[in-house]
């Protein structure tokens, strides 16, 4: 996943104090505040975003004027709400199924603004947009009061770490400015906050459609005293400047150009200039920026937060997509064990046991979850006596990683304290980093068997080896050529002084899988096993080259779950009469007589890759096939280029 989809979710800590992230900028400066509006479905949130950017002089010119005519065209009634809702299907529908965001300002300020789903169906793309806001705008209907998605939505806010969030009772025309409804309102919601220790900052009377305390007063509502909702956004705190926190940097590529190697990324936090001195986590590499690269124009000396940059290092070491760059003491823990307040949102409850990928910035790990301390519905606030997350249940999840990944505490840096969790390679919950530790010193169950470390860093093993750790599955028809690419693989990588492995379906056969028959579930164990063995070698720095039919897109899946971010799907592809021609074991034509009734191809099709890494035509050179794989492995950032490149 990109570095959007690692900062789906922020603080979730009902501790952190609502300053920690706040300071007082000069006059010089504008500062930006991300606002998102967030409530009910049909509660007007698209229709206040609307008005907010016509109040402020947001518009392009003639786009009010043009919508309108299309309205008119169509024969409906303008609503404000069609600045936002792009998409065809939300103007058929009448909901908005994205996040939008949109840029506006007062002579205070400037803001980003996210007008996020209300409807319980896009409750991910609400998370999406309220993860990335500073602040918030809670809708409520006059007329229909807090609502279940009103709740949840509330308390959401309350997990993402939002202390300021205001309240806007809205549609109060339709109510005639009737102050008990109000303050029925204020009540109910102020109650259901404080149950959480959240406090609203203002609760304000609004009328979106008719831009009654948008920005100026209504008429009808004397009773009220406080600022209109341009006035209360201009009265939050903006947040301290990603540029004072701590560095970091998540690769997002390494490059090759000329006769240099570029490291490339978003400077997501801190500062960087040449001549620093980086570690990169999680393996613990360090070297100085050599030079600093910037397309177009001129390198510069030095960058900051929010800049795409790229950087070449004075001393040649591994790194690849996902790594951290970070000062010295101020790094992030290279971290295999997570505590996290996950909100989630799949179908199947979260347990313990439960296999997962957690997704941080640029990286991902596979891990499985040790333990669920509680479940709460936000709904309603009612803690569940089960442990276990249900859909769109909120809990304390702990998590132990396969493989580390650079993280925060979210209170020491929001960056890198924000995590998607994903089940199947389906977007699953998202949290917040409560805890990050580099070993896993808990005691295990009764019974439960601990693994234990490597004694050698992975930052030796690259420095030894030149390479990452990976698992490179060649899948394909029997006689498609995937050990003799294998072999010629296993050849090129060791000729470059890497550690490569080569794993031979049938070769496991005859001994760590002799046990084997070759019924479904027997196939399936097999290659169970075969991924476990390659995932360990590429954890500890193998390039483990598989070679096996593994004819099932299910069991293929369950490698790669196995394996991870190591995981590299390659589908050797060969005609079936070319196959047939190649077949020394004569395993077509026994199918065919029906002497193999589990053969692959006859009793079991097999099921091509639907999304490889690489697809080899066997046909051609196999040198050809050999270099695919080595530039695709440098590409990958598994190999180190500068090395491919030289043939050393």
């Amino acid at each position: 996943m990109s570095a959007s989809i690692a900062s789906v979710l922020p603080d979730f800590s009902a501790d952190a104090p609502a300053e920690a992230h706040h300071a007082v900028r000069s006059p010089a400066e504008r500062e930006l505040l991300r606002i998102v509006i967030v409530g009910h479905v049909d509660h007007g949130k698209s229709t206040l975003v609307g008005r907010i950017l016509h109040e402020t002089g947001a518009l392009p010119d003639g786009k009010l004027e043009m919508l309108q005519a299309v309205s008119a065209r169509r024969g409906m009634p303008f609503e404000w709400s069609f600045l936002l809702d792009a998409l065809q299907t939300e103007r058929d529908q009448g909901i908005t199924v994205d996040t939008t965001q949109i840029r506006f300002a007062t002579p205070q300020r400037d803001y980003l603004l996210i007008d996020a789903p209300g409807h319980v169906e896009f409750l991910r793309n609400m998370i999406t947009g309220a993860a990335q806001a500073d602040a918030a705008v809670l809708l409520i209907d006059a007329g229909e009061g807090v609502r279940e998605q009103t709740r949840r939505h509330a308390f959401l806010l309350h997990l993402l770490g939002l202390r300021q969030v205001i309240v806007a009772v809205n549609k109060m025309d339709r109510v005639g400015y009737d102050r008990a409804v109000f303050a029925k309102i204020e009540a109910d919601v102020a109650a259901y906050l404080d149950g959480f220790g959240l406090h609203p900052t203002f609760v304000i009377p609004l009328s979106a459609r008719e831009g009654g305390f948008v920005k100026e007063r209504a008429e009808g509502a004397d009773w009220y005293q406080g600022p209109t909702i341009l006035d209360g956004l201009d009265q939050l705190t903006a947040p301290l400047g990603l540029g004072d926190l701590p560095l970091r940097f998540p690769v997002q590529a390494v490059y090759k150009f000329d006769d240099r190697r570029i490291i490339a990324g978003r400077i997501e936090s801190g500062k960087l200039a040449v001549g620093d001195e980086l570690t990169f986590e999680p393996s613990g590499a360090t070297a100085r920026i050599r030079s600093l690269e910037a397309w177009p124009g001129p390198a510069p000396r030095s960058a900051g937060a929010g800049q795409s940059i790229g950087l070449t290092l004075d001393k040649d070491i591994f790194v690849a997509r996902g790594d951290v760059a970070a000062h010295g003491n101020l790094r992030p823990r290279a971290a295999r064990r997570l505590t996290a307040r996950v909100f989630w949102l799949a179908d199947a409850p979260l347990k313990a046991g439960t296999p997962v990928t957690v997704r941080l910035a640029t990286n991902n790990a596979t891990g499985v979850v040790r333990s669920v301390a509680s479940a709460v519905d936000p709904a309603n606030l009612t803690t569940e006596g089960v442990a276990a997350l249900g859909r769109n249940h909120v809990g304390e999840v702990d998590i132990a990683l396969h493989r580390p990944l650079a993280a925060d505490a979210y209170g020491i840096n929001p960056i890198l304290g924000r995590i998607v969790i994903e089940v199947d390679r389906k977007i699953a919950g998202g949290g917040i980093v409560l805890s990050a530790t580099s070993e896993d010193k808990s005691p295990a169950p009764k019974g439960e068997v601990v693994a234990v470390a490597s004694a050698v860093r992975p930052a030796d093993r690259v420095a030894r080896y030149r390479h990452g750790g990976a698992v490179l599955w060649l899948t394909g028809l029997p006689a498609a050529g995937k050990s003799t690419v294998a072999r010629a693989t296993e050849k090129r990588l060791f000729d470059l002084g890497g550690a490569p492995l080569f794993l031979d379906g049938d070769t496991l056969r005859t001994g760590l899988n002799g046990d084997l028959g070759f019924s479904p579930a027997e196939r399936s164990e097999n290659i169970r096993r075969v991924a476990e063995m390659a995932a360990f070698l590429a954890r500890n720095g193998h390039v483990a080259i598989v070679a096996l039919v593994s004819p099932t897109r299910a069991d293929r899946a369950r490698a790669r779950e196995i394996a991870g971010a190591h995981f590299h799907e390659v589908f050797v592809r060969a005609p079936l009469d070319v196959c047939e021609q190649r077949d020394p074991k004569g395993h077509y034509a026994r199918a065919r007589k029906g002497e193999m009734a589990n053969f692959t191809g006859v009793s079991a099709p097999y099921e091509e890759p639907e999304q490889p890494e690489v697809v080899l035509d066997t046909t051609a050179d196999l040198s050809l096939c050999v270099g695919v794989l080595e530039s695709y492995l440098t590409e990958a950032g598994v190999l180190s280029p500068s090395d491919a490149d030289a043939g050393i």
